[in-house]
């Protein structure tokens, strides 16, 4: 993850060619026809995003890419709720998603940040919204 001037965090997205061993991520549609998009959107008490990400970076980041792969978007909000962050992932399908998030889920690692998490108290709100794309979308 890079930083920008203004302190948002940036990924480079993937394309179809590139090789990132655990964490590749094709760009297609998923078996069943369509690909399912997971965007989450997460607030934190004021003051205390910086201290979530770097806790995140620390000991969410590594289990995520290890179940999910690389994200589509992973980034800190600049105008409107400048609390929050956002990252949006890529599944196959509706499957593909459930077997991957319950693995994760499985983990000891995964269970040890969220205790961590929850912990801290930074977060103070959590919104997931399930997307597919629109039928005259082609995936790069």
């Amino acid at each position: 993850m890079a930083s920008t001037s203004s302190g948002a965090l940036a990924l480079a997205r993937p394309t179809c060619d590139q090789e990132d061993g655990p964490r590749r991520r094709h760009y297609k549609q998923g078996k069943s026809g369509s690909m399912l998009y997971d965007h989450r959107t997460y607030t934190c008490r004021p003051g205390t995003i910086a201290r979530q990400m770097k806790l995140y970076e620390d000991h969410g980041w590594p289990v995520q890419l290890r179940h999910l792969g690389a994200p589509v978007l992973y980034g800190r909000v600049e105008t409107g709720d400048v609390n929050s962050y956002v990252h949006v992932w890529a599944y196959d399908d509706a499957a593909d998603r459930a077997a991957k998030r319950a693995a994760m889920a499985a983990d000891p690692d995964w269970a040890a940040y969220l205790k961590k998490s929850a912990e801290s108290g930074y977060l103070v709100s959590q919104v997931n919204t399930l997307l597919t794309p629109a039928p005259f979308l082609q995936p790069t």
